[in-house]
């Protein structure tokens, strides 16, 4: 059996957490892959180090004095190896660092640095070898993965070790220029070396106990999920849902490989496991899986009479949107009716613009555009094949006395997303959690 271990950079703050990871690691044979993330925070007002390098290099790109800041970094590795008492030094890494920066890498260079360091500290303390991730992890001349080269190059160099530490975040271009995945990218390459290594199972160390039904900033201890798919999970994360990187379902979903959402500080714990398949379970009397949402959205409402028998008339909206660079999250609409959800940030400056547009182009009785939106995504494996799980969810909005501007339920019926104004949104989200979860 070939388990991938990835930690979170909360995982890796400190000297304390690496000795943490490492009877992680070595309590199970099974875990032959370890994939780090740059030191977190180390306490409710301390910076991660990511942030500290990409400080670092904006000073250093703009002609500024760097050094204290750069200082700062190099203690903060410098002290990790002074209390595992390693027999490490970086500072031939750190004396290439700060040259790059001068001559400006790039800010993707200096963001990596944080995991590349990390990881040799690890592979040290784990007496694992170590692989870069510049070498085995690639991306195309546009900027995007190139999953399959990836994956030939990487599976074949894991062959050669039977255990090894790869850091997360990053990889190389063509150009031989470094290249970083979004923030919470290592999520990313965990997944990604899980598909190289066709592991068994992914697992994914963070400071929670698994995936939550809801936020806990916004719902006071919620329950953990037991089991969700990748499906389920993709919806959640997409509406703001956190600990897993939404782009790292992609590589493992392909190859049917489960994750399992773990807590570094309590590995007793079972935590989430996410799967391609999972049963409808009946015996879940909560009937949803899980709920979140995000603010920052606007509506677009669009009336006319014998819209539905009107021939493009979908298309030449959505033109009109795709022709100012805005993408739309939802398309409610009914006979007459219709309604684009897009991100407001993509939208401010431009509604005049628009309605002038959407004029032209479809001619509607009544067109206006609601700012100030939030979106509430309850989502479910079980909830199709139950009935009354939609009246519930109405239910438990109208009676904490919130009006909804738009419902949208997907042709899954995997979810419900509810379109509400944001001073109501964590009233709304906390009415429909306690609905469900007595």
């Amino acid at each position: 059996m070939i388990k991938v271990v990835k930690f979170g950079g909360s995982s890796l703050a400190d000297a304390s957490q690496f000795k943490k990871v490492a009877d992680i690691v070595k309590a199970e044979k099974e875990r032959k892959y370890v994939v780090p993330s740059a030191p977190g925070k180390r306490f409710k007002e301390d910076t991660k180090v990511t942030d500290m390098l990409y400080e670092c290099y904006s000073l250093a790109s703009t002609g500024k004095s760097f050094d204290e800041l750069f200082t700062k970094i190099r203690e903060r590795y410098q002290q990790i190896i002074d209390e595992l008492s390693l027999d490490v030094s970086l500072d031939e890494e750190f004396a290439k660092i700060r040259s790059a920066f001068v001559s400006k890498a790039g800010r993707d260079y200096a963001a990596s640095r944080g995991e590349y360091l990390n990881g040799i500290l690890l592979a040290a303390y784990l007496g694992f070898p170590f692989i870069d991730a510049a070498e085995v992890i690639f991306f195309k001349n546009d900027g995007s993965f190139d999953s399959e080269y990836t994956n030939d190059v990487l599976s074949k160099k894991l062959k050669e070790y039977e255990y090894a530490v790869i850091p997360g975040f990053y990889g190389s271009m063509p150009n031989d220029t470094i290249k970083t995945f979004s923030r919470g990218g290592s999520d990313i390459t965990g997944s990604i070396v899980s598909r190289a290594a066709m592991a068994d199972l992914y697992e994914n160390w963070t400071d929670v106990s698994g995936f939550l039904m809801a936020d806990p900033r916004i719902v006071d201890s919620p329950m953990t999920i037991d089991t969700i798919t990748y499906r389920e999970l993709r919806e959640l994360s997409y509406m703001g849902a956190g600990v897993l990187h939404e782009d790292a379902i992609f590589p493992v979903r392909l190859c049917g490989i489960p994750i399992n959402i773990r807590n570094t500080n309590d590995p007793s714990a079972r935590g989430t496991f996410i799967v391609a398949e999972a049963p409808t379970d009946r015996e879940n009397t909560h009937n949803i899986t899980g709920i979140a949402g995000k603010k920052g959205f606007c509506i677009i409402s669009i009336e006319k009479d014998m819209m539905n028998q009107e021939l493009g008339f979908g298309r030449r909206v959505l033109k009109v949107l795709e022709d100012n660079g805005i993408s739309f999250e939802h398309l409610p609409s009914g006979i007459d009716t219709m309604c684009v959800v897009v991100n407001q940030l993509a939208i401010d400056g431009l509604e005049k613009k628009i309605i002038d547009e959407l004029s032209r182009a479809v001619a509607p009785d009544k067109i206006e555009i609601t700012r100030d939106v939030a979106l509430i995504a309850v989502v479910g494996r079980g909830m199709k094949s139950r009935k009354g799980t939609a009246a519930k969810i109405l239910t438990a909005v109208a009676e904490s006395d919130v009006n909804i501007r738009m419902i949208d339920q997907g042709s899954s019926e995997l979810n419900v997303i509810l379109g509400i104004q944001q001073e109501d949104f964590e009233k709304a989200l906390n009415a429909i959690y306690k609905k469900f979860v007595k």
